[in-house]
C-alpha cells in the first residue's frame, strides 16, 4: 500500500483533514500498545482533539509494569485504560497510534479511522486518515509536528511526555532517526520538565528487576556476536525490553535477543547494533511462520507468538530454546556465508 500523503504536503494539510473527521457528537478511542512513545503520542491526539468531539479515552492493551513507564503514568496524571478487546464499548470512532493492526492480535481484523504510525506500513493498514512516517525514529516527533503545525503550544505535561517519548525511542539519538526528530526535541526542550524526566529516568530499576538480571546473567548464550537469553516464564514482559537493552552494551555484541513467556504468549525482543543487520525484518523472518505478529525498525523488534502454534511446547517447554537456537544458528550461518562472497 501506498502512502496516503505525497512528500509535500504540510503537517498543517494533514491537521486539516484530520480535524475534517470529529464531530462534537461522537466519542473517540485511541488504542495503543503502551511505551512512553505510545502514550505521549495519544496524549498529544487527545489534545488535538479537545473540544472537537465529546469525549475520548486513553486505551492500553498490554501491562504496563516497567518502573519508569509506571513513574511516567504517576508524575504525569496520565489516566490510562486496559482492555481485552476493542468490541462491546461505547465507542463511536478508534484511534491507533505507534502501532498498526498486524503488530498485534487484539488489533487485527478490526477497523480504525485514524492511524499514526512510526513503524514501516503494513498491508491491513488501512483508516480514513493514515499517516506512516517510517523514517522517523519517534512517532511523539510526528505528533509534535501536527501540535506546532496548529499553533498549539503543549503544556509542560504533554511536552514532557513527548520529550521522553522521543528521548526512549531514539534511544538518545543512539538508534536510527531522521532531522525531525532532533528538530522536534529541541522545540520542546523549553517547555518540558527536566527535573520530571531525571525522576522517571532514575525509576527504571527495582529489586525485582535486579533478580531478572542475576538470572539473565546464568541463562545467557553467545553465538559469535550474538547474545541470547531465554528469561523462560516471566510475569513482567516489559523486563524482556530492559534485558535485552542491557546485553546491547557488551562491546563484542552486536544482537541481543531475548525470549519470555507471559499469558500463553512467547515474546521475543530483538535489538541489533550491526550496520547490514535489520531487527525488524529478522523478526519476520525467523517467527512469522510460527504465527502470530512481528515487526519493528533496523535496530529493534519484537514477536509474540501464541504458544499454541508451537507443535510440542505444552509437553517441552525447553523446545522454544531448541528451536530459537536453531534459527539463530541458521541466521548466523547465512550471515557468515553472505560475509565470505
Amino acid at each position: 500500500m501506498d502512502q496516503p500523503f505525497p512528500k509535500s504536503i504540510t503537517s498543517a494539510e494533514k491537521c486539516k483533514r484530520l480535524m475534517e473527521l470529529l464531530s462534537p457528537e461522537e466519542t473517540w478511542g485511541i488504542i495503543m500498545n503502551a511505551d512512553p512513545d505510545a502514550i505521549a503520542s495519544a496524549l498529544a491526539l487527545k489534545r488535538l482533539f479537545w473540544r472537537k468531539v465529546r469525549k475520548t479515552t486513553l486505551f492500553h492493551i498490554n501491562p504496563i509494569e516497567r518502573a519508569d513507564n509506571l513513574a511516567l503514568i504517576r508524575l504525569l496524571k496520565i489516566k490510562l485504560q486496559r482492555i481485552r478487546s476493542m468490541r462491546g464499548r461505547k465507542i463511536n470512532r478508534w484511534a491507533i497510534v505507534d502501532s498498526q493492526p498486524h503488530h498485534h492480535e487484539r488489533f487485527m481484523n478490526h477497523s480504525f479511522d485514524i492511524i499514526i504510525d512510526h513503524h514501516p506500513l503494513g498491508p491491513s493498514s488501512q483508516a480514513f486518515f493514515y499517516d506512516i512516517k517510517e523514517d522517523y525514529g519517534a512517532n511523539s516527533t510526528i505528533m509534535t509536528e501536527y501540535l506546532r503545525a496548529v499553533k498549539i503550544t503543549p503544556s509542560p505535561r504533554l511536552a514532557t511526555a513527548l520529550f521522553y517519548g522521543i528521548k526512549t525511542d531514539t534511544d538518545n539519538f543512539a538508534r536510527e532517526s531522521a532531522p525531525n526528530d532532533m528538530n522536534a526535541f529541541r522545540y520542546l526542550y523549553p517547555h518540558a520538565n527536566m527535573n520530571t524526566i531525571k525522576k522517571i529516568e532514575s525509576s527504571e530499576m527495582s529489586r525485582e528487576t535486579l533478580k531478572d538480571f542475576r538470572f539473565a546473567m546464568e541463562k545467557v548464550v553467545f553465538i559469535k556476536d550474538i547474545a541470547y537469553i531465554s528469561m523462560e516464564e516471566v510475569t513482567r514482559p516489559d523486563v524482556l525490553v530492559i534485558i535485552a537493552d542491557f546485553f546491547m552494551k557488551l562491546a563484542d555484541i552486536e544482537w541481543t535477543i531475548v525470549t519470555g513467556i507471559h499469558d500463553g504468549r512467547l515474546i521475543v525482543i530483538l535489538r541489533n547494533a550491526g550496520f547490514r543487520g535489520d531487527a525488524g525484518k529478522t523478526a519476520q523472518r525467523l517467527f512469522r511462520s510460527w504465527g502470530g505478529s512481528a515487526g519493528g525498525h533496523k535496530s529493534a523488534a519484537r514477536a509474540e507468538i501464541p504458544l499454541k502454534n508451537i507443535p510440542g511446547i505444552t509437553e517441552d517447554r525447553s523446545l522454544i530454546n531448541r528451536l530459537v537456537l536453531k534459527e539463530l544458528k541458521r541466521l548466523r550461518h547465512a550471515a557468515s556465508e553472505g560475509d565470505a562472497s
